[in-house]
């Protein structure tokens, strides 16, 4: 009896230490300092400065003032737009304060772990709602997936400013770091709200590092085209997808993290990851580049356990784009991935790369659309325990602390 037991606590001990580095990582919570999970709870104080209009020449933006966004304002004739830390720029609810950087112009948003730079509503305490102003917007000259080679933004109609896309991959729209972006996404129309952070054709010398986007009303990143590198990165309460990929967007995602409730979805279904080439098949131009996304030391996690709830799948991945998942966890979800109908004829799946993570309190692993278990792909990921671990330990007990109002820390236990 006792060797038994002393076997089923080495083997624990083993699964358990297998584990530690799935998921978000660190020798310390990188949370700390920077992040806020209660954004409704700060008072920010009035504006002093207003920005309007187009920003045509190198500005600087301080830290003593505190500046309001009224309608589009575009960074435009190459400028540069640098912002010190500890600066808040709040967007106009009426106007629909949006922050766009076009194309060949850059940003300079580089805040530090304990002044961090802020964008936020223009509302009081009690009023802040997700979708109170536009958001952060950066255009490069990045390759996309479009016929061309350059695309027009959905969110600005102004040609002069609207256009992205190039053949730069190493293109510099430049640092957004020790950022947080909260309750943007305002509705332009019916069907198009705007995102938290829109990368849109960036290159890989852009700097997208340590940014929380709370309580988008639609995507909290969202990116067309384009190659960047997204480091430890945070989405939180998103109303539609925490990353929305597409256009052919090669890009890798580390030490990140998309929380999650499952009550709070738009009526298009939303997820974690939505992934694809091309938004209509018009538009897709197979000589391109398909979109690829890497996910390493990445955390998914619904915020309660509910398998009742609108959040279904944690990734939705299309045909015609490409996956790879390393050291990941994904937890509270009803299903890991769903793969779309091309994805599951043949041995199409065979395409998706996963390596060395934890799928914990799933109904399902791999399904279809309809969320229906696929056999054959399970069996295929199943029978090599390199690939993945499936276990059912709960959120309550996989996280140091999971309680955002008390200094979340998200690493494993």
């Amino acid at each position: 009896m006792k060797s038994k037991i002393l076997l089923f606590l080495l083997v624990t001990f083993s699964v358990a230490n297998a584990q530690k580095n799935h998921g978000i990582v660190g020798e310390s919570n990188w949370f700390n300092g920077w992040t806020n999970f209660r954004p409704k709870t700060i008072e920010y104080g009035p504006a002093t400065q207003i920005l309007i209009g187009d920003i045509k020449e190198n500005t600087t933006l301080l830290k003593k003032n505190i500046y309001l966004i009224m309608g589009t304002v575009h960074v435009a004739n190459n400028a540069v737009l640098t912002i010190e830390p500890g600066t808040v720029i709040r967007g106009d609810f009426d106007s629909n304060g949006t922050l766009t950087i076009t194309k060949g112009s850059k940003i300079i948003a580089e805040g530090t772990e304990t002044d961090p730079i802020i964008f936020t509503s223009n509302k009081s305490t009690a009023d802040r709602k997700p979708g109170d102003w536009g958001g952060l917007i950066l255009m490069g000259d990045a390759p996309i997936n479009r016929f061309g080679g350059v695309a027009s933004s959905f969110y600005d109609p102004n040609p002069l400013y609207n256009t992205f896309g190039g053949d730069n991959e190493n293109g510099d729209s430049g640092i957004v770091r020790y950022v947080r972006i909260e309750f943007a996404g305002k509705k332009i129309d019916p069907k198009i709200s705007l995102n938290g952070l829109t990368l849109a054709a960036v290159g890989s010398k852009t700097k997208v590092d340590h940014v929380q986007v709370s309580f988008a009303n639609d995507d909290s990143f969202e990116a067309f085209g384009g190659t960047v590198e997204l480091d430890n990165v945070i989405s939180y309460r998103a109303f539609d997808d925490d990353f929305d990929f597409s256009m052919g967007i090669q890009c890798t995602v580390n030490n990140s993290i998309a929380i999650r409730n499952p009550f709070i979805s738009d009526n298009t279904r939303s997820r974690c990851f939505e992934i694809d080439s091309y938004d209509k098949i018009e538009n897709y131009d197979p000589v391109k580049k398909k979109t690829l996304i890497k996910l390493n030391n990445v955390s998914l996690l619904n915020d309660e356990e509910n398998s009742m709830g609108l959040i279904k799948e944690a990734i939705s991945l299309k045909t015609d784009s490409f996956l790879e998942v390393n050291k990941c966890l994904v937890a509270g979800f009803s299903s890991f991935i769903a793969l779309d109908d091309k994805y599951l004829e043949a041995d199409n799946f065979k395409k998706v790369k996963v390596l060395n993570s934890t799928i914990d309190s799933c109904a399902e692993v791999f399904t279809n659309e309809a969320l229906s278990k696929v056999e054959a792909v399970n069996n295929w990921f199943m029978q090599n325990d390199k690939l993945l671990n499936v276990s059912s330990v709960g959120l309550n007990n996989l996280f140091i602390n999971k309680d955002v109002k008390k200094k979340p820390d998200f690493r494993l236990k």
